[in-house]
Formats: C-alpha cells, structure tokens, sequence
C-alpha cells in the first residue's frame, strides 16, 4: 500500500507517468500530482492544494523529469540520533553529580575522625587551661626576641624561576595545594573572545612547569583556598558574586554557591572541614555547609563599619597554654575582629584592638599564634608598615574567655600603597623555631623578606612590576618562595 502511494496521484488515484498530459508534477508546497489533475483542480474555482490546502495558482506548477521517485525514510535515523543527544546529556549530569556526591562522602568520612581528635584536644586544653596573660605577655616577647635565626646570612632564597602567566596582565592571587604539588594563580582568560571570564592557571612545582588553563568565573577572582584535604578541592571568591568549589583531579567546578554580593575573600574552616565562608563587599560573612549544595547556613554580621573584607583568615584550635582559641579572623578595610568558634559551630566576635583605618591585609601563622596585620601610609605614618601581633586572651568575671591581641614588632616599606597588596608569615625553612615575615613594596617593585625576632631585614627580591602576592610552599624536599605580579610569578628556593 504505502509503495502504490508513493507513484498515485491523490487528485484521479492513478499512476503519473514520465511523459505525456500525465506527467509527474509539484506545486510549491512540495506536494506531487498528474499534470492534467492538477492544472484542471487549479483552473477550477478552489485554487488550493488539493492536500494541504495552501494556497496555489497554475503558473506555481512544476514539471520534474525523473523516471522513478524514491523516498528515503529517514526517521530511524533522527530518533536514533535524538536518542544519543538525550543519553549524552543524562551522562554528563551523571558526571557531575558522581563529583558532588564523592565530595559528600569524602565530608562525612572526615567528621567522625574529626570530632575524635577535637574531643582529644579539648581534654588537653581542659588540663593546660590557666590564666598566664600578664606572664605571657613578656615570656612571648622575650622568646620570640632570642630566637634570631642560627645560619643567618648564610641561606637565603634564590630565583629558580619565572613563569609569565598573563600577557595582558590582571593577575590577582595564588595559593599552593601540598597534595597535588602545584601553584595556582587566578588570571583572566587567555583567549576572552571566545571564552570570557576569569580563571586560574596551575603550575606543577614538582618539574616547575605551567600546566593548563581552568575556567571558573564571570568577574576577577579575589580569593582562594585550597582545603586541609588530600583531593585537590579549590575554593575561589569572585566579584561576579558567587563562590564555588573545583576539583583539580577533573579540572571541574563541583559546587556553585550563588552569594548575592561581590565577595572578597574566602577561608575553609580548618577545625570542622565541611563549612567554608565568603568575605563579602558590605563586610558580612557568609557560612557555608559542603552538605547543604543550595544556600548559606548562616551570616555574621559585621561589628563596626560596613565596608569590604578584604581578608579572611582561620587559626585552628590548639593545645596551647598561650593561646588554645580557634576561630575566623576577618579584617576589613577599618577594622578586624576575632570570631571564636564555639559548641555548637556558633562564633563570638572578639574587636581587637588595631589602628583604625589603612587596613589592607590579614594573615596568621597557626603555630606559634601570631597574626600580621599590614596598614597603607596615613598622615601618621609615611611608609607602608606590617605589624606582628601575637594573640592573647585573659578571663572575664564569668570565666569566659576576652580575646585580643598586641604588637610584637613592626616592618617599614616604602611610601606608596595603592594596591591591596598580600603579606606573608612562616616558619624560617631552618627550623630553628622563629618566623620571617615577607610583604611587598611597591615603591621598589619588591618583596622585603624580614626575620621576625630581631626585626632585620634579610632580603630584597626584586621584579619588574609592584608585588601582589606571597606564597611560601614547601616541594621536592625543599622550601620556596613565590611572588605574584600583574603579569608573571617569580618562584626562590631557600638554599
């Protein structure tokens, strides 16, 4: 039946022919007929298609010359293919949401573990717990004083090498990931016409070459973080107001969080693995839970001044007689605050007491309690200065604890401070117990390296263009240094 169909005109029901007054024919429609049929139905008063009813005259008819018509069935062949289009995009939502629920995973695997060690702390915490404040305040002094490095003069860090990151320039940050032994470094793409945004480009510090471009953000990226885990998970802060989670095993953004303002900064909470925050323009904090993929958990609201967070930094608990406190340090442009966790995850906002205003960044070395707080040149002060300042805390009259922290030593830089430039504080690769503290100076275009205890300068590393940021990591069994620029990173082994 379909075969007589195929070669019948629809008007008389008999078969066209190649020749004569019967030949085969179309209208414009595509429709097919006799010759005669068709122009005798389009001389008639319908002038219509006699099949689809569209509208035809007799000059529209068109005369094919083929001796046979066969018409290839091709609808297997678009359900097939529709078929592959739908199972390709079930695979990929297949993939993505294998990576969130492995992430998921690898959270609660790590809480029991965690908890146990927390309960273990809490009962040495419980047996160290006294108040040494007025004791610790010029035994810390005194310590840090006399522990001037024993090789002095004799290491110091060496330029291995430089990597030109950007062409067009508008590099921001980086951070060092141990487990996976790379260098990260936020950049904008390298090909913005075709793929616009922002990014981060990997650097393996196990051969010191550069790897390949990642894809993660609409607007540049302020902040990034790599988790306390051995599976590479980034967290990065971006203007474009989200924050979001990347897997460096599949190059992968993971987890989206969509905050609603441009962020700043971000930190992973080092003493509960699943919760990360958001520094965000207005100076709140944003909490979020790894297990809880739509919003936020919970919003610190800012002590003093609504004004951007420009640097977030995590001090984990401790053992520690000195200082056993651990919570989220913030710091805005005009002032930080210590935000202790408690039972509950619930945080108290201790203000420290910091020179109000002139505030660019934050940072903290866990080990020996100390924060660096730098500041921009005022009418005070003509130069840029990093301060170090220890952490201290005595007991109110309810026995809870009052955190605060005070000056130990301070670095002077240069006069000039436009950009939020970041500092460094570590250990001194000697491991003889002091600590160095690395900040820029864009006067110079360099990155001053001074020891901590005698407030000396070390070292002046030097670049064509003013310093952004300061990454010590440790690789291939020795120390190094990285410094960030608008366009290149300089990485120095200490030998």
């Amino acid at each position: 039946m379909d075969d007589e169909e195929g070669d019948t005109c629809t008007i008389c029901l008999e078969q066209w022919t190649n020749v004569g007054d019967h030949r085969l024919s179309a209208l414009r429609c595509g429709h097919l007929f006799g010759y005669r049929c068709i122009s005798k139905w389009l001389k008639g008063p319908t002038r219509k298609c006699p099949q689809c009813n569209k509208k035809a005259k007799h000059s529209d008819i068109v005369v094919l010359y083929a001796r046979t018509l066969t018409a290839l069935d091709t609808s297997e062949h678009e359900r097939m293919k529709s078929s592959l289009l739908k199972e390709q995009m079930l695979r990929k939502q297949a993939e993505l949401e294998s990576a969130q629920c492995r992430l998921q995973l690898q959270v609660l695997t790590d809480e029991c573990s965690k908890l146990h060690s927390r309960v273990q702390d809490l009962r040495k915490l419980i047996v160290e717990h006294q108040d040494q404040n007025s004791q610790q305040f010029l035994g810390s002094q005194a310590r840090l004083l006399n522990c001037l490095p024993s090789s002095q003069g004799q290491q110091k860090y060496h330029l291995q090498k430089s990597f030109t990151v950007s062409q067009t320039g508008n590099c921001r940050i980086m951070t060092h990931c141990n487990s996976m032994s790379c260098l990260v470094v936020s950049q904008p793409s390298p090909q913005a016409s075709f793929l616009p945004g922002f990014g981060v480009k990997m650097l393996s510090t196990a051969n010191m070459k550069s790897s390949q471009y990642i894809p993660m953000h609409a607007k540049q990226i302020r902040g990034l973080a790599f988790s306390n885990q051995p599976k590479g998970l980034l967290l990065s802060a971006s203007l474009d107001n989200t924050i979001k989670l990347t897997s460096l095993e599949t190059n992968t953004v993971v987890q989206t969080y969509n905050v609603g303002r441009p962020v700043w900064s971000c930190c992973w909470c080092l003493d509960e693995n699943n919760y990360i925050y958001a520094g965000l323009v207005n100076g709140s904090i944003m909490i979020y839970d790894l297990r809880n993929t739509s919003s936020a958990v919970r919003e610190l609201i800012p002590q003093r001044n609504r004004c951007p967070l420009v640097s977030l930094s995590y001090l984990p608990r401790a053992a520690s007689a000195a200082f056993p406190y651990g919570g989220l340090l913030a710091g805005t442009l005009e002032s930080a605050s210590f935000w202790e966790l408690k039972l509950g995850f619930t945080h108290w906002p201790h203000v420290l007491p910091l020179e109000p205003g002139g505030c660019v960044d934050f940072q903290t070395e866990g080990s020996t309690r100390h924060c660096l707080v730098t500041y921009r040149p005022d009418k005070n002060h003509n130069t840029i200065r990093s301060v170090l300042m220890e952490m201290s805390y005595k007991l109110n009259d309810v026995g809870e604890p009052v955190c605060s922290c005070h000056p130990v030593q301070t670095f002077l830089g240069g006069p000039t401070c436009k950009l939020l430039t970041k500092s460094a504080i570590f250990q001194n690769p000697e491991n003889s117990g002091s600590i160095l503290v690395c900040h820029g100076d864009e006067a110079s275009n360099s990155a001053l390296l001074w020891d901590a205890s005698s407030g000396s300068l070390l070292q002046s590393l030097t670049a064509n263009q003013p310093i952004l940021d300061i990454c010590p990591f440790e690789g291939n069994h020795s120390n190094y240094l990285a410094t960030l620029t608008e366009k290149t990173v300089h990485i120095y082994k200490w030998e």
